[in-house]
C-alpha cells in the first residue's frame, strides 16, 4: 500500500497529471464548441484531437523530456496510445449518456457529465502507455 501511495506522489506522475489536466481541459472545453457544428460523437473525437495536440506538446516538453528526442516515432507512438484512450473516452461517454444516465433518471447536463467522466478515465492507461512506449 505504501508503494502504491508513493507512486502517486512521484514528481513525474504529478507533472503528468498536471499536463494531462490542461490537455483534458482543452479537450473538454473544445467539445462544446465543436458540438455547435457536429454531432455529440463527432465533437468528442474532434475535441480529443485538440487534447492530444496539447498533451503531446506538454508531455514531451515537461514530463518525459529526458527521453528519446526522435519526434517522428514519438508522434506515431503517441497516436497509437491515444487511439486506445479515445476509444475508452468515446465508449464511456456514449454508454453513460445513452444507457446509464437514463437508467438512473439523470437529466441535468448528461452529455457534459458523460464526456467529463470519459475524459478522466483513461488517465492511468495513458500514463503507462506514454511512459513505457511513447517516450522511452
Amino acid at each position: 500500500m505504501k508503494k502504491t501511495l508513493a507512486f502517486f506522489f512521484q514528481p513525474r506522475f504529478l507533472k503528468f497529471l498536471l499536463a494531462g489536466g490542461v490537455a483534458a481541459a482543452a479537450n473538454y472545453g473544445s467539445r462544446f464548441i465543436f458540438n455547435i457544428w457536429v454531432s455529440y460523437e463527432q465533437a468528442i473525437v474532434l475535441a480529443y484531437l485538440v487534447g492530444m495536440v496539447v498533451a503531446f506538446i506538454l508531455m514531451r516538453r515537461h514530463v518525459f523530456y529526458r527521453q528519446s528526442h526522435h519526434l517522428g516515432p514519438q508522434i506515431f507512438k503517441f497516436i497509437i496510445v491515444n487511439i486506445l484512450a479515445v476509444s475508452q473516452t468515446l465508449l464511456i461517454s456514449i454508454a453513460l449518456v445513452r444507457w446509464v444516465f437514463p437508467a438512473i433518471s439523470m437529466t441535468y447536463a448528461p452529455e457534459a457529465a458523460a464526456h467529463l467522466i470519459g475524459v478522466l478515465v483513461p488517465a492511468m492507461t495513458s500514463y503507462f502507455g506514454h511512459r513505457f512506449f511513447t517516450f522511452r
